[in-house]
């Protein structure tokens, strides 16, 4: 009987339409992370419960007569903590803690105050592979100007952006034009004069960055040396391979036709044979 008032608070609370409120709280995989009950001035805290609501609807902490309890059987067993405030810390967190949560608190006058918040976990950044591509002209030298593509590339986590720094110079970004690609490419125009340039590809989401530089220059150098792959290498292997994967499709359509098989070839050799037969017998005089 001395649980009655909280679980009647658990089946009022489950009527209530859920709004968050504030702004969501971010975090990472594998930090903790604090969800902060807020309650108005003079609000005495007679009893208080903390639930998730999605992706799961689980009860995660309570407090009651004084007692803080975590102790339940969710997602979360062993990750939580209620702290004096009602502040609720969970953590270490994975990827798949991202959710809804609220707080359902009561003071001593049996007022309620309902507060829903938003937890979104990302995946750190990590550092990006930057490849640079070179287009040279016929001539074995070193050009005075070299054109170069500069490609980076991170796994496919959530919501990641791409930026490109020159470094050295306080330009923080690129002209939109030299940028493709959702900005994962960067074209450069390089001279003489950029021999110790350097460019970083910075990756990042709203929780974590990293990055990774090169000095394209070295890379306009070292296209004259044999065995060095150009942007122009790259093209003339992948055209060749793409014709050659067409036209084994167009043979296999051909094989694999109408007409294709033991049953099949003896259908559309009955369908020919008549019209030649008849051809035959029009053109004898």
């Amino acid at each position: 009987m001395a649980m009655w008032p909280l679980w009647s608070l658990l089946l009022w609370e489950a009527l209530l339409p859920i709004t968050v409120t504030g702004a969501p709280v971010l975090s990472k995989v594998g930090d903790s992370v604090l969800l902060v009950a807020v309650r108005p001035r003079a609000f005495q805290v007679r009893e208080a419960i903390w639930r998730s609501l999605w992706p799961s609807e689980e009860l995660l902490a309570t407090f009651f007569r004084g007692s803080l309890e975590t102790l339940y059987h969710s997602r979360f067993l062993g990750r939580a903590q209620l702290h004096s405030n009602l502040s609720l810390e969970l953590g270490p967190l994975e990827s798949a803690d991202s959710g809804n949560f609220s707080v359902l608190m009561v003071d001593t006058r049996g007022q309620t105050w309902t507060q829903t918040l938003q937890l979104k976990v990302y995946d750190a950044v990590p550092r990006p592979v930057v490849q640079v591509f070179i287009a040279v002209g016929g001539d074995a030298q070193p050009p005075k100007t070299c054109q170069a593509f500069l490609s980076c590339w991170a796994p496919n986590i959530s919501e990641i952006t791409y930026s490109w720094r020159r470094e050295a110079t306080m330009d923080f970004g690129m002209e939109p034009h030299s940028l493709f690609t959702d900005g994962q490419v960067l074209s450069v125009s390089l001279g003489p004069g950029d021999r110790g340039v350097a460019y970083s590809c910075i990756v990042s989401n709203p929780v974590s960055w990293d990055l990774a530089t090169v000095t394209p220059w070295e890379s306009c150098h070292h296209e004259a040396a044999p065995g060095k792959a150009s942007y122009k290498d790259v093209l003339l292997v992948v055209v060749p391979i793409s014709l050659l994967l067409m036209l084994v499709a167009l043979f296999s359509a051909w094989h694999w036709g109408p007409c294709s098989g033991e049953k099949k070839k003896n259908v559309c050799a009955d369908r020919v044979g008549p019209e030649t037969e008849n051809t035959l017998v029009q053109d004898l005089p």
